[in-house]
């Protein structure tokens, strides 16, 4: 005779809820790859040591495990406060922030005398501040994700939260350039010592009003006049937000001298814009705004000089680099040379000479890294990238509301544009901008505001993926929004 099988343990046999088990699986698979991500920053360390040095140090392991604890702290608060977010979004996250802080204590090493580099301290330098950034950012994520236990509460703060990113964008421009300027570019607010980046904070705070904006009016905005080549193209009185946009835009172009940022802040409307009303047309109308003014700005800045003539300046340059290699485009020449260097697979991590780079340490990072990584190594940077934005548009489709939609869906977006146009910039493809490398780049304001945007992000992730029923009945929906409105609900059409 054989034994009777003995039945598999359900989850009501061991008391243990469906929604639970998930959440655990999913945070517990968010702890391996976190683990993942600290060995191979760790494993960059080494070989930059091994390659600056000649040697390995005892020490090499600490700023690695610094960054784990850190990391670490960040995952049991998610563990406890979004138990359903993305599993992937930290650790992707967390690997580019391991790999920025690596390569600038190898930056550190490069600048330092030969004689004091075995004995240069692990918190000193720019390697050293960005590592106490790295703490402040994540602490500031976790707080926000504290605070903010419902995405949609940020719609009650939308008009507010819109006022305030008009005025973080326009503070730089009406500063004198001493106080906002670096480079050409005013972008800063700069107070002795201090100096910060208000418009990472504002690209956050515009994009919460642009989500709550179109969900409002999206059914106008939706509405067609009249069909072009197959283009349902909208009425002429509902162009009034985007020229306003645009408008505002060439201010920043103006006044701010960078394009990158008049870019960003057009960009994230008119792809918001077209994903709540998923109307082809509203790209194409952003398309042909945004580079018809681009060249009335290098026409009058070729004519009128002015505000315009640093625009002209920075075209000039990227139309042809080589015709001052040491002059005005000695430092897109030698970023080229840089990414030239490093071929297919890279000198190694230590191997390259990251101090014949201009700002290198912020603007040129990717570029310092390439130089050592290869093609191969920033082509999967880029796909971490492209995970995270991924993550973050899944995220958009998933959630139940059209406000997250909006608001994931422009996040994820604005950070893939972001990654384009500073990657743009030192390829060539595009003229050079002041934007900084999400998670790479050295700077608290650009971290502090991407690791803001990731909180987001898991946050509307958290709400997305989190069961509609558990324990028997309709699971209680996170405290703190508005009521969900049907028209956000999905349907389902149920034949007999």
């Amino acid at each position: 005779m054989t034994a009777a099988a003995t039945p598999a343990a359900s989850p009501a046999s061991t008391g243990e809820q469906p929604g639970v088990r998930l959440a655990r699986s999913r945070r517990n698979a968010e702890l391996s790859l976190l683990l993942l991500a600290m060995v191979l920053v760790a494993a960059y360390a080494a070989t930059v040591e091994a390659n600056v040095l000649d040697t390995v140090t005892p020490d090499f392991w600490i700023p690695a495990a610094a960054l784990g604890l850190v990391f670490l702290g960040l995952h049991l608060v998610i563990r406890w406060l979004a138990p359903f977010a993305d599993p992937a979004l930290l650790p992707a996250v967390a690997l580019l922030n391991g790999i920025g802080v690596g390569f600038l204590r190898r930056y550190d090493l490069a600048q330092s005398p030969p004689e004091q580099r075995e004995t240069l301290a692990i918190f000193a330098g720019t390697g050293g501040r960005q590592l106490a950034w790295t703490l402040g950012a994540v602490v500031l994520a976790a707080g926000l994700l504290a605070i903010m236990r419902d995405h949609r509460s940020l719609s009650r703060y939308a008009y507010t939260l819109g006022l305030a990113g008009i005025v973080l964008v326009m503070i730089p421009a009406v500063l004198p350039g001493r106080f906002s300027e670096i480079n050409g570019a005013k972008l800063w607010i700069r107070l002795g010592g201090f100096s910060i980046q208000p418009g990472e904070f504002a690209k956050l705070a515009l994009l919460a009003f642009f989500a709550y904006y179109l969900v409002r009016k999206r059914e106008v905005l939706s509405l067609a006049s009249r069909r072009v080549l197959g283009v349902d193209f909208p009425r002429g009185r509902d162009l009034g937000p985007v020229l306003v946009v645009w408008l505002i835009s060439l201010l920043v172009l103006v006044f701010e001298k960078d394009l990158g940022t008049s870019l960003l802040y057009f960009g994230m409307f008119v792809v918001t814009l077209y994903i709540a009303t998923e109307r082809v047309s509203w790209l194409l109308i952003g398309l042909i705004l945004f580079f018809g003014g681009a060249y009335l700005a290098y026409v009058l800045g070729s004519t009128v000089g002015g505000p315009f003539a640093n625009f002209y300046d920075r075209a000039q340059i990227w139309l042809d680099p080589f015709a001052e290699p040491y002059d005005r485009g000695y430092q897109l020449v030698q970023g080229l040379l840089t990414l030239g260097t490093g071929g297919l697979f890279g000198a190694g991590p230590g191997g390259g000479q990251p101090t014949l780079l201009p700002e290198v340490q912020t603007d040129f990072i990717f570029a310092g890294i390439g130089e050592e990584i290869g093609l191969f190594g920033l082509s999967a940077l880029l796909v971490v990238y492209l995970l995270i934005v991924e993550r973050g548009l899944r995220a958009a489709l998933a959630v139940r509301d059209s406000f997250g939609k909006l608001l994931a869906g422009g996040l994820a977006f604005t950070l893939g544009l972001q990654v384009f146009v500073i990657v743009g910039g030192i390829s060539k493809l595009i003229p050079l901008t002041g934007q900084t490398t999400p998670f790479l780049s050295a700077g608290g304001s650009s971290l502090m505001a991407n690791w803001l945007l990731i909180a987001v992000l898991l946050r509307v992730s958290d709400g997305a993926r989190r069961p509609v029923t558990g324990g028997g009945g309709p699971a209680a929906r996170p405290s703190g929004g508005p009521p969900e409105q049907l028209h956000g609900a999905p349907t389902e059409v149920i034949r007999p």
